[in-house]
């Protein structure tokens, strides 16, 4: 039984925008950059390499690919709003400190599930951009979804909210307003559709590092903030 009734989708849904940070990993350049000895090699390495990966779905093949990225894999690994080989989700936060939060969880969570490294540091580099997103909205924070919040913000069981994305879909939504689970007082978005997606150009893109370790991970900017994040609080 779902946590939701079908009415909430008549009630509860509203064209929304927002302007959201997501994080990347840099590394896809320094690594083909390690294999050429030349910029020419370097770009027909790439060229290969593009090749190899899946075809972009058609209704993202306009956009940059800081944002087509996330809906050209069917990942086999779930996340609060896909299930196991779903179709992909673009995730973004409004605060720049929460979508930070987001970054230092899930390298937590790959330091946590490598035995070897569990008790090493992993150093790494993050590219955060902001991008808009406008389209048909659910807000689970707001009623009548907000009526289901334990659902929605459940720490390790993604089941209703995968099954929520399922219908938002199929219901022509272009993304999902929710609480962040990781940063407290945080707000997230789940993007479902590609067309709801604006990069402006230009755009801001902030490079920061992320040292993570057993008891949590912090980022910092070089001459900016330093936010930290325990894994106890996780």
């Amino acid at each position: 039984m779902t946590p939701w009734k079908a009415a909430w989708f008549e009630t509860g849904v509203r064209a929304r925008s927002a302007a959201l940070w997501r994080g990347v990993e840099a590394q896809h350049i320094v690594s083909t950059m390690r294999l050429a000895d030349n910029a020419a090699e370097q770009r027909v390495l790439e060229e290969l390499l593009e090749t190899s990966k899946p075809a972009v779905p058609p209704d993202a093949a306009s956009q940059h690919y800081l944002l087509f990225t996330p809906f050209r894999y069917r990942s086999p690994v779930a996340s609060r709003f896909r299930r196991a080989h779903d179709a992909g989700v673009w995730y973004g936060a409004e605060e720049l400190r929460t979508a930070c939060g987001e970054v230092a969880y899930w390298k937590w969570r790959f330091l946590m599930d490598s035995e070897p490294l569990r008790e090493s540091a992993l150093h790494t580099e993050h590219t955060f951009f902001q991008a808009k997103v406008r389209g048909r909205c659910a807000d689970l924070t707001q009623p009548p979804w907000s009526g289901a919040t334990r659902a929605w913000t459940h720490k390790s069981d993604f089941a209703a909210c995968q099954a929520l994305a399922v219908e938002a879909r199929l219901r022509e939504l272009g993304w999902i307003r929710y609480a962040a689970v990781r940063v407290a007082g945080g707000s997230c978005g789940a993007v479902l559709k590609p067309q709801a997606l604006l990069l402006a150009e230009p755009f801001e893109q902030q490079t920061w590092a992320c040292k993570t370790t057993a008891a949590g991970a912090w980022l910092q900017r070089a001459g900016g903030p330093r936010y930290d994040f325990a894994a106890a609080d996780w």
